[in-house]
């Protein structure tokens, strides 16, 4: 179909669609008079790319994502789009703060501590791809927002920083990076943030929680007995995250960081260790049980 067809039907005007052919996302046949035919293709190309444009995706995030069979590059730009939310309305407290007479230097700590957020969860989101990546930067966001204000805090900082930038890549066999794919592909933002949520209900009251889920723990907790289990991707995946996690310094240099970079992180720590207490004391044949 002609140009002037296409524009019909993706509500596009002719001028953004000749741009969106010059950037090479669109390359439809040129014909012998000089006129472009577009196929069904191009035009779903097309409808996708001006979806994305109303999202607020420039070029080459659209690019990236056109050239994505797997759907991770909008997975991880969807973190980002909602990490940057937050951040946008942490900056608009900050500034109703400063009109109500908040100090030069209180505001620009706030600033900063929003910008250090930005670089650790952007780096996370490099160092670990995929779904792990995703889920840490969501899960560790929360702790990022406290200003730097002591010695201690800029070398953890600079700590967590070094980490990341020479954390090994995290790769899997095959079969399991095909389950984690296949299992994660509809898990999106706010379902990890739910995950989030699920998280800090048990840290805070685990005695509740796990009075309120004990028929799923229960079932949960026989399944990873079960030669089902142990013979699944889920537990190849869950060994070589354990390993991963134990050989990279992800425990011994990373979490240590975090406590001392955060003082929010360093509680939640001690309550996750006070509910793995009461956990192991309810079930104590899970001892090597982790979160």
């Amino acid at each position: 179909m002609l140009l002037h067809e296409v524009c019909q039907i993706t509500g596009l005007t002719k001028k953004a669609i000749e741009y969106y052919i010059s950037q090479g996302l669109s390359n439809p046949e040129t014909l012998e008079n000089g006129y472009r035919n577009f196929t069904e293709h191009d035009v779903e190309f097309l409808k996708k790319i001006s979806v994305y444009r109303k999202l607020g995706l420039g070029i080459e995030e659209i690019r990236s994502v056109l050239a994505d069979e797997t759907g991770g590059v909008l997975q991880k730009l969807a973190v980002q789009k909602n990490l940057d939310l937050q951040r946008e309305q942490t900056k608009q407290a900050v500034l109703d703060r400063l009109i109500s007479g908040t100090g030069t230097a209180e505001t620009e700590a706030a600033l900063n501590a929003i910008e250090q957020n930005k670089t650790v969860t952007d780096k996370l989101l490099d160092a670990f791809p995929g779904y792990y990546g995703r889920f840490l930067c969501l899960y560790f966001a929360r702790f990022l927002n406290e200003p730097i204000t002591t010695t201690q805090q800029q070398s953890a900082y600079d700590e967590i920083l070094k980490f990341l930038d020479d954390a090994v890549t995290l790769s899997f066999p095959e079969e399991v990076q095909n389950y984690l794919d296949e299992s994660t592909r509809t898990v999106n933002t706010e379902a990890i943030l739910k995950m989030t949520e699920q998280s800090e209900k048990l840290v805070e009251n685990p005695e509740q929680y796990l009075a309120e889920n004990k028929e799923t723990l229960d079932w949960y907790l026989n399944y990873k007995k079960s030669d089902e289990y142990k013979n699944s991707p889920a537990f190849k995946m869950q060994e070589m995250l354990k390993e991963f996690n134990q050989t990279s310094g992800y425990y011994h240099v990373f979490l240590p960081a975090m406590k001392k970079l955060s003082d929010s992180y360093a509680k939640y720590f001690q309550q996750m260790e006070t509910a793995n207490h009461k956990f192991l004391t309810k079930y104590p044949e899970y001892a090597d049980f982790e979160e």
